[in-house]
């Protein structure tokens, strides 16, 4: 009779050791949303691994959500916070002014977390990031464009990853994902000297691992933001009467 503390050794393909592994940097936040794989030939060499196992890998961590494809036929860790719900709230923030400025709200509260918590866990090398980050505005003072808006975005994001939280920082990813469009018409009417100024003061909170300056250095900068939006788009405080006709002006605004 054979005992049943006793289970049949099984051999795992290549391939899904290939996948758990990368699965595991992720879970472990050592590969981070948004963050690209190395190229194929070099992933090849340093796992030493062939193509075909690689490619079947990377395949099967597509199809379970952990990476994907972009235009540009990069591979990139997908954020683990997005899922079923992002696709109806991308359309929503496109489409109605509200439910953009509640997500701000919503990244607002991230955010100030996020540098709370970075105030006292950033390494020197991550503070070093963010300064670089910081200064990479001042070339493109008068140039509210992409590379205005792609600095914004390394610059908040690496306070993400500055957090040590791989939850916050997933969730922040997903959330500046699906704000980065609505932003964009705005950055017009925001002064990017003020903007270069404010990501400053976060940084140099951040050195003094002052988390509570950090912390009200970020929530300044975001009011900013917030407050330029609402000018443009009409807003004093809180208007909810006002956002019906906003959310039609808002949408012709996009076509």
């Amino acid at each position: 009779m054979v005992s049943p503390i006793f289970k049949p050794i099984t051999q795992e393909k290549l391939s899904v050791k290939i996948a758990n592994q990368i699965k595991e940097l992720i879970l472990q936040g050592k590969l981070k949303p948004g963050e690209p794989l190395p190229p194929e030939r070099k992933l090849i060499s340093i796992l030493n691994v062939s193509r075909p196992s690689l490619r079947e890998a990377l395949k099967s961590l597509v199809g379970m959500g952990y990476l994907e494809i972009t235009q540009g036929n990069r591979t990139i860790v997908r954020s683990l916070a997005s899922g079923r719900i992002l696709e109806p709230l991308d359309l929503l923030v496109k489409e109605d002014v509200l439910t953009a400025l509640e997500l701000i709200e919503v990244r607002k509260a991230i955010e100030a977390w996020n540098g709370f918590h970075a105030a006292t866990r950033a390494t020197d090398e991550e503070i070093a990031t963010l300064e670089e980050c910081a200064a990479a505005i001042e070339p493109h003072l008068d140039n509210a464009g992409t590379t205005f808006g792609k600095n914004d975005a390394d610059f908040h994001l690496e306070i993400a990853r500055a957090s040590h939280n791989k939850v916050q920082t997933h969730i922040m990813f997903t959330i500046y994902d699906l704000l980065k469009n609505f932003i964009a018409r705005f950055y017009g009417n925001m002064d990017s000297a003020t903007i270069r100024g404010q990501h400053i003061r976060v940084v140099e909170a951040i050195k003094q691992r002052d988390p509570e300056k950090t912390r009200e250095a970020i929530l300044d900068h975001l009011d900013y933001v917030e407050t330029c939006i609402r000018d443009a788009i009409g807003i004093t405080g809180d208007q909810p009467n006002h956002y019906e006709s906003l959310r039609t002006d808002v949408k012709k605004g996009s076509n």
